[in-house]
């Protein structure tokens, strides 16, 4: 039964805001009330939806400064992967209803919004045949094997309330991506996943193995006999992370991000009681060659990072600390192991598309979201803001 009455808003403390999370099945770390400690730039609020003395929706909302001359106290109203609130029982219109004054209170001249529903998934196998046969122009187009008509009816929704959906796109654009790679993960009884020895666990394990390519199968068993010592640290160690990761990002030409923002966001998510932040060593002998940051929360386990050396390849310690968070998974009883976004792109030309090969030849399927969807509360500074971040890309 929906809520057909008016929710009143209201910031909540982060206690209030980690029961909350607790309670739902599926709660992403972008929402954890003790995210905001890695983005020291951004105002933070932890709001509550009740009905009545009741909490029935919650949500981090990061409110991003514009650095415009004239235009202080006024910013992007950003939530990623929120609210989060049971579509069952509250509808998203009184969600919406509050959401909206309160953010303009705020300074805001924009809400940014990522609901935190899938609207369809397609299997690894058919997006990985797709790419290679080239008859395809975005994953779209294929025959999803889940399909969420509640997802669906909340587009109509933020449409109807003047929402502006997302562009499907090849590329990223800013926030986060629109399709996603998960791999489904077996459920395991708690005491089953509480030992890595037991047959049950061995044999999740080889589910999850038997999704995967024969390349990809072979070369995370052949990781398992290649003398790696697998290792997890704490924050004394980010500093090792953080050579390796720089490494990675001048050989592959991206720009990385600095040592301090990984060891707040270590030691941020390690305080919250919802969730886990490891950061994972492949060690040779006494050469690093591969190194990860993994984080979990409720249902879902992600690859957040990764880095690794072209030295000793034949060891793919890369795969084994995939193999490694996947178990780490299991343990955790997540349904989900998160490789993080894809693009929608079918072309093989594309420069996106190794991704998405290596992705569902990892054995994970494509999820699309619902995306990031726009509010423009004041159009002009809305307008120049885009303009802004154009410009900037």
């Amino acid at each position: 039964m929906t809520h057909h009455k008016t929710l009143r808003i209201q910031e909540i403390s982060t206690e209030q805001h980690h029961e909350f999370i607790a309670e739902q099945a599926r709660a992403s770390f972008l929402q954890n009330p003790i995210w905001p400690r890695t983005k020291p730039s951004w105002r933070s609020q932890s709001l509550g939806w009740f009905d009545n003395d009741e909490l029935v929706a919650a949500s981090l909302v990061l409110y991003r400064p514009i650095p415009v001359p004239g235009l202080r106290g006024r910013s992007l109203a950003y939530i990623a992967d929120g609210p989060l609130f049971d579509p069952d029982l509250v509808e998203l219109d009184a969600v919406l209803e509050p959401l909206v004054p309160h953010a303009r209170s705020q300074g805001a001249f924009m809400i940014r919004m990522g609901l935190p529903l899938d609207l369809r998934r397609w299997d690894a196998d058919d997006v990985r045949k797709a790419l290679s046969g080239g008859e395809h122009g975005m994953i779209p187009e294929l025959q999803p094997v889940e399909s969420n008509t509640t997802a669906w009816k909340m587009e109509d929704t933020l449409v109807r309330k003047g929402w502006q959906k997302p562009e499907l796109s090849e590329d990223f654009v800013a926030g986060q991506a629109q399709f996603q790679a998960r791999i489904p993960l077996p459920q395991l009884t708690a005491e089953q996943r509480g030992d890595r020895e037991s047959p049950e666990f061995e044999q999740a394990v080889e589910e999850v193995l038997m999704r995967m390519d024969s390349t990809s199968r072979r070369q995370t068993r052949k990781s398992t006999r290649s003398e790696l010592s697998i290792t997890s640290g704490g924050l004394d160690d980010v500093a090792a992370w953080q050579t390796l990761y720089e490494e990675t990002a001048e050989r592959d030409n991206f720009t990385g991000r600095p040592q301090s923002y990984f060891e707040s966001m270590m030691h941020a998510l390690n305080e919250s009681e919802t969730s886990q932040c490891k950061v994972l060593f492949a060690h040779y002998e006494d050469q690093l060659l591969a190194s990860a940051i993994y984080v979990q929360q409720q249902d879902t386990g992600w690859y957040v990072y990764g880095a690794s050396t072209r030295a000793e390849s034949k060891r793919y310690a890369p795969r084994a600390l995939q193999l490694e968070q996947i178990k780490l998974s299991l343990e955790a009883g997540a349904a989900w192991y998160d490789l993080g976004g894809v693009s929608a792109t079918l072309n093989k030309e594309h420069e996106l598309a190794g991704l998405t090969r290596f992705k569902t030849t990892m054995g994970a399927d494509v999820v699309q979201t619902m995306g990031e969807w726009d509010l423009p509360i004041n159009k002009v500074l809305a307008r120049a803001f885009t303009m802004y971040l154009e410009r900037r890309g």
